[in-house]
């Protein structure tokens, strides 16, 4: 067990602050909008679910009271919605508090050790398998701010086999980032999203594989550019100053703990049954509804279990397990607030009038107009809001309601393109301010070298939306 623990999900006081003001506002908004907006309600269907194209005006309504406005976040555990919020928080605390075991164990840098030895001799093929993998890690497992820990190492590792720490960023936060956008089974944006939304994750997943399978060669193409140009003039790399003394500091690429291989098995293992049992539980159809609760279980003692073999101190397991538990209550607070708004909304019976104005909106548009729509929604939303958890539960819970079109899948498909990409764009994501600070990279810097790269993956990912829309995805 190494020393040094730090907490994965480390938000800062200024972030926290940011985004609980930015979601009071929101509810402070949706307070007023009861007060202001026609009140109005939909229909119900045989079956008891509601009518959305059946909707009436309710007269002499009042709005929700400013009290219970402002206890929304304590209260929407209360209402239908209470039960599933109560489940995706557990879920987070469990996943996050075992992801961070399996850092502190050394697990996740064992995965990336094993890969990175293996090929430190073909050096292009290295950055290609060590991108791959974190690749992979953003769009199967979610992870993102974990990568933080593991940048350093990567960066180190980029130095010394001739390139720079600007590749490691590229190899790890960036490839994370794609990946966590080109989602396949993404707790916090696939799973997450098609729980709140109500549809099976696994449902029409063939065309996420290939968003997931076409995303990343735009990935390498970008990365073997800048390796092209770094290779003829060493000088314009963006860290040059930095890697003179990080060539001072740095491991031997070779260097490896006693116990690597064998923690290494462990979480192979560990991580190999979490897909499985993602793809197991939605594929059963008894066991489809309690997929996140089926994980939280698997999280929760396997990733007890595996701590435990890899350091085989079960105080040091629980004590790091505890800690990333606590890690991420405040990501719970947004989760709580962003739930809020459309509680308010519910409660003071304008959610029916907005998403009949947007459904009378849709009519007659192209369902390509209003899948873009609906991105850019996202868009600007992340812009504000850098916690995905958060978002999907404010995004997809009014998406739920709505009439537009476009399947359930599509709707997730859309929401996991907005919250994805912007996490390496975006100046509101603590992720990337810490990762390029960490290599002294200026945030316009970044900008300025990567818009290449994002104005081509917005092309790419307009065409994705309107194919998936031609062939009735």
């Amino acid at each position: 067990m190494r020393k040094s623990q730090k907490k994965l999900i480390d938000i800062s006081k200024k972030t926290f602050i940011q985004v609980v003001l930015l979601l009071a506002g929101l509810m402070l908004l949706a307070i007023l909008m009861t007060h202001i907006l026609p009140k109005g309600a939909f229909g119900v269907l045989p079956d008891g679910s509601p009518d959305y194209l059946a909707y009436h005006e309710i007269s002499g309504a009042k709005g929700i009271p400013v009290w219970q406005g402002l206890l929304a976040p304590a209260l929407v555990f209360l209402s239908d919605d209470g039960p599933t919020l109560l489940m995706l928080s557990l879920f987070l605390m469990v996943i996050s508090a075992a992801f961070q075991v399996m850092n502190d164990v050394g697990g996740v840098r064992a995965l990336i050790g094993a890969v990175s030895r293996r090929y430190r001799n073909r050096r292009k093929w290295l950055l290609a398998v060590v991108s791959f993998l974190f690749y992979c890690f953003g769009s199967f497992l979610g992870l993102f701010e974990e990568m933080l820990t593991l940048f350093p190492a990567a960066a180190s590792l980029c130095v010394l086999i001739g390139y720079d720490s600007f590749t490691g960023f590229l190899c790890t936060i960036l490839a994370c980032g794609f990946g966590f956008a080109s989602a396949v089974t993404n707790p916090f944006t696939v799973l997450l999203a098609s729980e709140i939304i109500g549809v099976n994750p696994l449902d029409k997943i063939w065309f996420r594989v290939i968003v997931f399978l076409v995303m990343f060669p735009l990935l390498m193409a970008f990365l073997f550019r800048y390796l092209r140009r770094l290779e003829h003039d060493p000088a314009s790399s963006l860290t040059r100053r930095h890697d003179e003394k990080l060539r001072l500091e740095a491991p031997e690429p070779g260097e490896q703990a006693a116990d690597e291989g064998r923690v290494r098995s462990i979480y192979t293992v560990f991580l190999l049954g979490a897909l499985a049992l993602i793809v197991v539980s939605s594929l059963l159809e008894a066991v489809r509804s309690y997929t996140v609760v089926v994980l939280a279980v698997y999280f929760l003692i396997g990733g007890m279990i595996a701590g435990r073999l890899a350091a085989r101190d079960m105080k040091a397991v629980l004590k790091s397990f505890f800690g990333g538990l606590v890690s991420v209550l405040p990501t719970l607070v947004f989760i709580a607030m962003a739930a809020s708004v459309k509680f308010i909304l519910d409660r003071g019976a304008v959610l029916p009038t907005l998403v009949h104005q947007i459904n009378v909106l849709a009519q007659g548009r192209s369902p390509f107009m209003i899948a873009l729509t609906i991105y850019l929604i996202v868009l600007a939303l992340e812009f504000f809001i850098s916690s995905s958890t958060a978002k999907a539960v404010l995004v997809m819970g009014l998406l739920s309601a709505m009439h537009v079109g476009l399947s359930k899948s599509m709707l997730v498909l859309l929401y996991t393109f907005a919250d994805g990409y912007t996490n390496v764009l975006f100046p509101t994501s603590p992720v990337l301010l810490i990762a390029l600070s960490m290599i002294e990279v200026d945030y316009f810097a970044w900008v300025k070298k990567s818009l290449p790269l994002f104005l081509v993956n917005f092309l790419a990912v307009l065409v994705l939306i309107g194919l998936g829309i031609a062939i009735g995805y």
